[in-house]
């Protein structure tokens, strides 16, 4: 999905899959007014909440005003908010498990002991990995892996909660005798030098975006390597730099978010990536 050309907005006719609207949303939301393409963000990281949301309550959850819902509606071609909601609710009735209402009785009935907090994080680790089936295009998958086991250094970028991700990375790499280099950060030491033409970058970040790794995965599309982006959604700042999108949504408790999805994918393409060249 990543070498598509971009869909113009103000369309004619609304897209019919999921995949059309994110298409479409992911090659032009940077020309969006700015509260719509605070909108667009919003229903990318929380697709799910479209189905089973009312206009005020997206326009709660977005910090816009509900007009700008009915603006972003017509804009992505729909004839109104009702036409948009079908289209989510046909995709996610069959996929999305009701993590909500088990949560709900979760908070409701629990308390904040420690067994009760686990108790939450594993129902949202579990509804997370499940999500990471709908969000992660196997075409786009196969690209990165692809790319990846062919670079000649495989260079991890990931700063702040994307940290775990890339470090993990790195370890399953070095067990595997794939050229890795994993940029810390740390004592301010800068290794983007050692980015070669020929080298691939992961490079890994989630709202709200650490900006050295945009800079550094920025630095590094300019030399001409290739970047696979494992993040959260399609109009992440990733996105302009072409990159090979590997989407993650994380379910939070609270204001935390674990990890569980994206280490799922982290191994996932490491060993694919160990296994194809090995091959080679």
């Amino acid at each position: 999905m990543n070498d598509m050309s971009p869909e113009p907005l103000s369309a004619t006719t609304a897209p019919e899959t999921i995949d059309g609207f994110f298409k479409r949303l992911g090659g032009s939301a940077d020309r969006l007014p700015k509260r719509l393409k605070q909108f667009a963000d919003f229903i990318a990281a929380n697709p799910d909440r479209v189905a089973v949301s009312t206009v005020a309550e997206l326009a709660e959850g977005a910090d816009v005003q509900p007009s700008a819902v009915m603006r972003f509606c017509q804009e992505m071609g729909f004839s109104g908010f009702s036409q948009m909601q079908k289209l989510f609710r046909s995709h996610y009735s069959q996929k999305w498990p009701d993590y909500a209402t088990r949560l709900a009785k979760l908070r409701d009935h629990g308390t904040e002991s420690p067994s009760a907090l686990l108790a939450e994080f594993v129902e949202v680790g579990r509804a997370s990995l499940e999500n990471l089936l709908t969000t992660v295009d196997s075409a786009a998958l196969q690209q990165a892996v692809d790319v990846l086991s062919r670079a000649e250094t495989i260079h991890m970028i990931g700063f702040r909660r994307a940290f775990p991700v890339t470090s993990y990375l790195a370890y399953a790499f070095e067990k595997m005798d794939v050229p890795a280099v994993l940029h810390s950060g740390i004592a301010n030491i800068n290794m983007e030098h050692l980015i070669r033409p020929n080298d691939a970058v992961i490079a890994v970040t989630f709202a709200p975006y650490t900006e050295m790794t945009i800079d550094m995965a920025t630095s590094a599309r300019a030399s001409g390597a290739d970047i696979v982006a494992i993040t959260d959604v399609v109009t992440s700042p990733l996105a302009r730099l072409k990159a090979i999108q590997l989407l993650v949504s994380e379910l939070d408790v609270g204001a935390f978010r674990a990890l569980s999805a994206s280490l799922s994918l982290a191994i996932a393409l490491a060993v694919s990536v160990g296994a194809e060249r090995n091959r080679k």
